[in-house]
């Protein structure tokens, strides 16, 4: 093998007067950066041979004039993802003690000639035949379209650092039932178990960088497991990593035939461990429908298979009705796959949809929202791009309802119409790694909403994740990637980047790996404007604002509780109790139910007067489609402060001025449905 020329400085003798000043200037407590000489940046000690980063000059420290810290967000990357799926499916390691040869090789099975490399035929076509031979001479990946190649090397992401990158979302991710139907693996198919030893190799990988800068805490790469701790990282200069889980079955959460497989004690005990190992947001459900909540669909071919691994998996295939508002699931199609469909037991066929019927039946389950307010309690931030639209609006009216900002969405796979909500709970957006024209027409999109409520931008680079990338351009593209450039804070120079005999240009092999993403980022501002590279290095002020007001939210108190309840009528069962208390009772299984009749009335008395600023009201099946909320001093005297004709059932937040009140009533007008009005829980809140 080659050995990689390095292009790092070789530190200069120290006299013993300079020594000396360094030890005081230690004693005396300066900040990292400083304390670690002219070049901290640099690792002191880099395998041979190894990869090159290609980049020369400081690394941005410290925050902007307003204080606040700078960089680029990442909020959905794969790192360890060559662990997932039984170990056998993404081919290479991020690193490795025996060094770059050991760690960037494929898979066994893709030897001689990649015959065998069965899910690369499945994702990219041909015949799935490849140079399997990584380091030195990487013929033939990585690449932007080879979905089963190690794309994370450890100074791959140090290159990405180094370009401005301040925070990386670590996503844990696996798939039992991948897993379980492909030809090659070495471990078990459990998910639990491929999230722990993930988790568990990324503060390895931590400790391993932490060696080659000269020990512990001195490497680029920080694990964070709250917002300061990610905020003096970032103004230290360094990369600030999140640990977050994207699983189909978290907490072995699965449904069979529509049948919960674990119980809210399951759920406690799985969060606990995720917030233990450091995980600090995460999916409740990706691919398949699980125990918690319905997915966001999958379309083609892919979506077929997707939807046969759900067979499988549930005994079930994904149900559609046609959705009820502008938002919708990602249309199914009736595309085959014939690879996957063998797979079915004799008999099964995948059904047809219509192209009317975009939504999944399936929302948010009683479990899944028992899992949504215990991240809530938690302080965790939820990522909503996998979930139905059904699921979705549930969450989003719960965190509206509590005024919880925790909401994310990384990676260009929640519906478009739900952007401003997230924004105004004060939640996150990152869009997918597209091309640079796709990516820049779509941040042009949201930019007005951006600046209304003043945030960042972020991408998802979805590396490792079974996804494809930007492809070239070209070589003779418009406004194509002029190397060497500077970095986007303009401290830095960017060349090439170069690992063992292959030098990837970005114009002509496209974002192949992550080391790339610094060339990306140019390829965006020389397509679209400084302002889309404006946007994304406001992307970490903006993600750790989110994460703060996460962990520092705290549940408003309810006046309602231990209030006095009645009602205009109460519907009478031989079996339950429908009366008013049932609707503040706090228990979310118990209601109140009216009579089967337009104009009825529910109402609180407080017991002395309170200042009231938002109502929520969580309907049973039996909603009201127009009512009003009313609030008295005295019981007497009534003042509408909200009202609606256009009520959809769910949950409702209603918010007004500040309003002195001993007395709330919701007065029904209109019926939703043939029944009467029914609410599980109110809640009267003054802030």
């Amino acid at each position: 093998m080659t050995r990689a020329e390095r292009p790092y400085r070789t530190r200069k003798n120290v006299t013993v007067v300079s020594l000396l000043l360094l030890v005081l200037a230690v004693a005396l407590g300066p900040t990292p950066s400083s304390a670690a000489g002219t070049d901290w940046w640099n690792p002191t000690a880099r395998p041979a041979p190894d990869s090159r980063i290609n980049v020369t000059g400081e690394p941005f420290t410290g925050t902007d004039a307003r204080g606040e810290v700078r960089g680029f967000v990442d909020a959905h990357d794969h790192i360890f993802s060559n662990e997932a799926f039984g170990g056998r499916l993404i081919c290479g390691k991020p690193f490795s003690e025996q060094g770059v040869a050991d760690a960037l090789k494929d898979c066994p099975e893709h030897y001689p000639d990649g015959s065998l490399a069965i899910f690369d035929f499945i994702t990219r076509g041909g015949d799935g035949k490849h140079d399997p031979v990584g380091w030195p001479t990487f013929k033939d990946w990585p690449a932007h379209d080879s979905l089963t190649h190690q794309q994370n090397y450890y100074a791959w992401v140090e290159r990405a650092w180094r370009g401005g990158q301040r925070v990386l979302v670590n996503d844990l991710v696996t798939n039992g039932v991948i897993c379980s139907v492909y030809f090659f693996k070495d471990r078990s198919c459990d998910e639990m178990t491929s999230i722990r030893l993930q988790a568990r190799l990324t503060y390895e990988m931590q400790d391993y960088i932490d060696r080659l800068y000269g020990g512990p805490g001195k490497g680029f790469f920080r694990i964070v497991t709250d917002s300061a701790q990610a905020r003096q990282v970032i103004e230290q200069g360094k990369l600030a990593v999140v640990l977050g889980v994207e699983t189909s079955e978290p907490f072995g959460c699965k449904q069979i035939l529509d049948i919960a497989q674990c119980s809210r004690a399951d759920i406690d005990k799985g969060l606990d461990e995720l917030y233990a190992l450091g995980v600090r947001s995460m999916f409740l459900c990706h691919k398949f429908d699980n125990a918690l909540c319905g997915v966001r669909f999958d379309s083609g071919s892919l979506g077929t298979a997707i939807n046969v691994g759900q067979f499988l998996s549930t005994g079930t295939f994904w149900k559609t009705e046609k959705c009820t508002g502008p938002q919708a699931d990602n249309p199914i199609g009736n595309a085959t796959a014939a690879g996957a469909e063998a797979k079915l037991p004799a008999g099964v066929e995948v059904p047809g949809y219509s192209a009317d019927a975009r939504c999944n039946v399936r929302g948010l389950t009683d479990l899944g929202e028992y899992a949504v307010r215990g991240m809530m309690r938690r302080g965790m931030m939820l990522e909503v791009d996998h979930m139905s639209v059904k699921a979705t609006g549930r969450v989003l009216d719960l965190f509206e309802a509590a005024s919880y900002p925790g909401v994310i969405s990384s990676h260009s796979w929640m519906d478009a119409d739900w952007t401003e909500r997230v924004y105004g709970l004060g939640g996150f957006i990152a869009q997918y790694m597209h091309g640079s024209e796709g990516f820049v027409s779509e941040a042009r999109r949201t930019k007005a909403l951006r600046d209304k409520y003043g945030v960042g931008y972020g991408y998802g680079t979805d590396m490792n994740g079974v996804g494809g990338w930007p492809a070239p351009r070209g070589a003779d593209a418009p406004n194509k990637v002029e190397y060497p450039f500077r970095s986007a804070d303009g401290g830095s120079v960017i060349d090439r980047q170069t690992t063992g005999e292959r030098t990837w240009d970005l114009n002509t092999d496209g974002a192949a790996h992550y080391g790339l993403v610094p060339d990306w980022i140019e390829d965006i501002r020389r397509v679209g404007g400084q302002d889309v590279v404006d946007d994304l290095m406001r992307g970490a002020e903006s993600y750790l604002d989110t994460w703060g007001a996460s962990e520092s939210h705290e549940p408003a108190a309810n006046l309602a509780t231990g209030s006095t309840a009645s009602a205009g009528s109460s519907e009478w069962s031989l079996f339950t109790s429908y009366q008013p208390h049932r609707a503040v009772d706090g228990d979310r299984r118990t209601r109140w139910a009216s009579d089967w009749s337009d104009d009825q009335w529910y109402r609180l008395d407080l017991g002395s007067p309170q200042t009231v600023r938002r109502v929520t009201l969580d309907w049973e099946r039996a909603y009201a489609k127009s009512y009003r909320i009313d609030l008295s001093t005295d019981g007497t005297t009534w003042r509408t402060v909200w009202s609606t004709t256009a009520g959809d059932g769910g949950l409702d937040t209603a918010r007004f001025a500040a309003t002195p009140a001993r007395y709330v009533r919701v007065q029904g007008l209109a019926r939703g449905t043939g029944w009467g009005y029914s609410l599980y829980e109110v809640g009267v809140h003054g802030s």
